[in-house]
């Protein structure tokens, strides 16, 4: 105990220090060391009031997730161990100040409204992020914060999850006082201040004048449910948590926390809330690569190059800048270059439009750029990044030229989205230091970078790139050399069915809405066209030696290709543009039509639930082969690159857990129809035959390595 929570006295103000590095995490030995030092304060004479703060930089950053179910009291009754000492906190006899820097996170803001006054510092931040994880607040919530701040705003903060400023919270409500200077001596002042005034005591669970007008609140509240069914499209636990809420005006205190503490449990035991539980706790779990550890040796990484400033090569290179690493950014010629440097320029201009940067912070990036044509200027670089056509023996040749320029122990980066990263080493006397680095377009946005090991690779290389995924702010995944890695595969067959619906008989935007409703970003079909289907044609030029003979291809995209249809980019692809508007074009549809027959397709009616099977299975069939071979280290680092490089919906966990969630022998029995129904290309994964016949998951399974 006397490690988790810390107690001083100053004169007369007890001081409990919650100290459970690094963000003073509520575990369950935490909150019972919260409760024996209210206990122990509370029945101390010379202690007239009482400060709780947080150790280190933060208050506290919520309830241990991994325990979740662990919050049950000792003798089984129904109950929750933070509920307990929350409870406990408000109903001492004594001023509780609650003393917040950093974040007041979930149960850490909880119980901080369980304090009988709050003060923070004014960088501090305060928020109930249950839902990101398919939740809702546990630990009342939705009950104490309405009675701080109303209704409407308290909705907002559950519903949405998003972190509050302390200068708003204190404009709300729900923070007392905001101090510039020394955090702990302010909240000494404060509670010796309540402890003298003799007044009863403030708490939050007897407040019921802020709930405001009824009338408004339910405009208020239809209005959020509008922007919420939008943002959070499919997902169940913003809605609930807005229930929540609102029941806190219409019910006593203790039925709304019983009601609250119901929904809190349905939605523990939803799919969704595993699947991003599941994602969550994936995104740590990817950053450890078997054979690198801390003692693994790092290159530094002080200067970068990128070689192509197309739309790749502009993006990698604001991630670098973005992290204060300088670039030196090359391209053939100075037309090229220019056009490179407008549209970082341009890209930086929206940050702007929207208030995210100033023009100080855009010049201060941009003047980190060295514009090139020559090579020579790449020799200082830590890091070199190709970023140039998908076209293998154009990789090769501008990596033998690096190779010729590169300083020792610099690492070259392909960024590749398919190709043999061994091939490209090849073209160099360093493979050791040659490894893939796959960023998601665009570049500058997307979080997932596939880092792909060649034969070659060195560990300090692997270790670096791990490390220099966190500080670009990317989620990096470990994956193995094939063509199309993890994502790319997988994705392929995807598109493959999704074309091949067409052809049997659905319209492109019946296969994209079906998408959509299941909570893809966006169809497969306006993905290509986002991409550019000159790309996809290029892919599939290098691909082609990796084609079983005699399988079935999608034949209309080729077609598109050769009218001159790529997409956005010019303004017809599968959909027709005005602007950023997708419209459904009767061309493509006659087109699709007339190819099926002059294929001697039967065009039939094709249900959504098959859509989303043939495209989902194909996908889920290919992880399985993916792991099979070691592609992928896990499970889940197969849903994290689908979930932040192509958007698969979080709240269903990535491919993987989703098919583990449908079950593996209801998946591999449709897929055994298909096999049947379509062709050999459907033949299932030996892995999933082996899981499906003895009832394993994915997530379970561990190769022998």
């Amino acid at each position: 105990m006397s490690e988790l929570t810390l107690l001083e006295v100053h004169d007369d103000v007890a001081v409990i220090t919650l100290n459970n590095p690094p963000v003073n995490a509520l575990s369950s030995l935490v909150v019972e060391a919260v409760i024996a030092r209210a206990n122990e304060v509370a029945t101390d004479d010379s202690v007239q009031s009482i400060v709780l703060i947080g150790a280190g930089s933060t208050f506290s950053a919520g309830a241990d997730i991994s325990e979740f179910e662990k919050f049950r009291t000792a003798d089984g009754q129904e109950g929750n161990m933070l509920h307990n000492a929350i409870n406990l906190v408000e109903a001492l006899p004594k001023p509780v100040v609650a003393a917040i820097h950093g974040t007041a996170l979930g149960g850490g803001l909880e119980l901080a409204l369980g304090c009988h006054y709050r003060l923070a510092d004014a960088s501090a931040k305060i928020g109930l992020p249950e839902v990101k994880l398919g939740l809702i607040p546990g630990a009342m919530g939705t009950q104490r914060l309405p009675r701080l701040c109303g209704i409407t705003k308290a909705a907002e903060i559950c519903a949405t999850g998003e972190m509050v400023g302390a200068p708003e919270a204190a404009e709300a409500g729900i923070i007392d006082a905001i101090y510039d200077t020394d955090l702990l001596k302010a909240a000494l002042a404060a509670a010796r201040r309540l402890a003298a005034t003799g007044q009863p005591l403030r708490r939050t669970s007897e407040i019921n004048d802020q709930f405001g007008d009824r009338k408004q609140n339910a405009a208020a509240l239809d209005a959020l449910k509008q922007v919420i069914t939008k943002k959070a499209r499919g997902q169940l636990a913003p809605l609930r948590a807005t229930e929540a809420v609102e029941m806190s005006a219409t019910v006593s205190f203790a039925e709304g926390v019983h009601r609250e503490r119901e929904i809190f449990a349905e939605c523990l035991k939803s799919d969704q809330s595993k699947g991003l539980i599941h994602i969550f706790f994936g995104e740590r779990a990817v950053g450890k690569v078997p054979g690198i550890s801390k003692e693994t040796p790092r290159r530094p990484v002080k200067r970068a190059a990128v070689v192509g400033a197309g739309t790749m090569g502009g993006g990698i290179t604001m991630c670098y800048l973005n992290t204060g690493i300088p670039v030196v950014l090359k391209e053939v010629d100075h037309a090229q270059l220019e056009a490179g440097l407008e549209r970082i320029r341009h890209n930086y201009g929206v940050s702007v439009e929207r208030g995210k940067m100033t023009e100080q912070d855009v010049e201060q990036r941009m003047s980190l750029i060295t514009p090139t044509t020559d090579y020579s200027l790449l020799g200082d670089a830590d890091i070199i990044v190709e970023a140039v056509f998908e076209n293998m023996e154009l990789k090769k040749r501008v990596f033998s030229e690096l190779d010729e320029v590169a300083r020792p122990g610099a690492i070259l980066a392909s960024n590749t989205s398919t190709l043999d990263i061994d091939q490209i080493a090849s073209a160099t006397n360093r493979p050791e230091s040659v490894i893939g680095h796959h960023f998601f377009s665009p570049a500058n946005v997307m979080k997932l970078l596939e880092i792909v090991r060649g034969r070659a690779s060195g560990e300090d290389v692997i270790a670096t790139s791990m490390d220099l995924a966190r500080r670009l702010r990317k989620v990096g995944v470990f994956v193995g050399n094939c063509f199309g890695f993890v994502g790319n595969r997988m994705f392929w067959p995807y598109l493959r069915e999704a074309q091949f619906v067409l052809e049997e008989g659905v319209r492109v935007e019946q296969v994209d809405q079906a998408h959509f409703e299941f909570g893809m970003a966006m169809g497969p079909h306006a993905v290509g066209d986002l991409a550019g289907l000159d790309v996809t044609w290029r892919i599939n030029q290098e691909m082609c030696d990796t084609i079983p003979k005699g399988m079935r291809l999608p034949l209309v995209a080729d077609k598109l290709y050769e009218m001159g249809r790529y997409g956005q980019k010019t303004t017809a692809g599968w959909y027709r543009y005005e602007g950023r508007s997708a419209i459904s074009d009767p061309i493509v549809e006659d087109l699709i039509q007339k190819t099926a027959e002059g294929a001697g397709i039967v065009r039939r009616e094709i249900s959504d639930d098959e859509i989303l099977e043939r495209t989902m299975y194909a996908m889920v069939n290919e992880g399985a082969l993916i792991l099979q071979e070691g592609i992928a280290l896990r499970s889940v680092d197969i849903d994290i690159v689908f979930v932040h490089g192509y958007g698969f919906p979080a709240w269903r966990g990535g491919p993987m857990q989703y098919a583990d969630t449908v079950g593996l022998k209801k998946v591999h029995d449709r897929i055994c129809e298909f096999e049947e129904e379509h062709g050999f290309w459907w033949k299932p994964a030996p892995l999933l035959t082996e899981l499906a016949e003895t009832g394993g998951r994915f997530r379970d399974w561990t190769a022998a390595r």
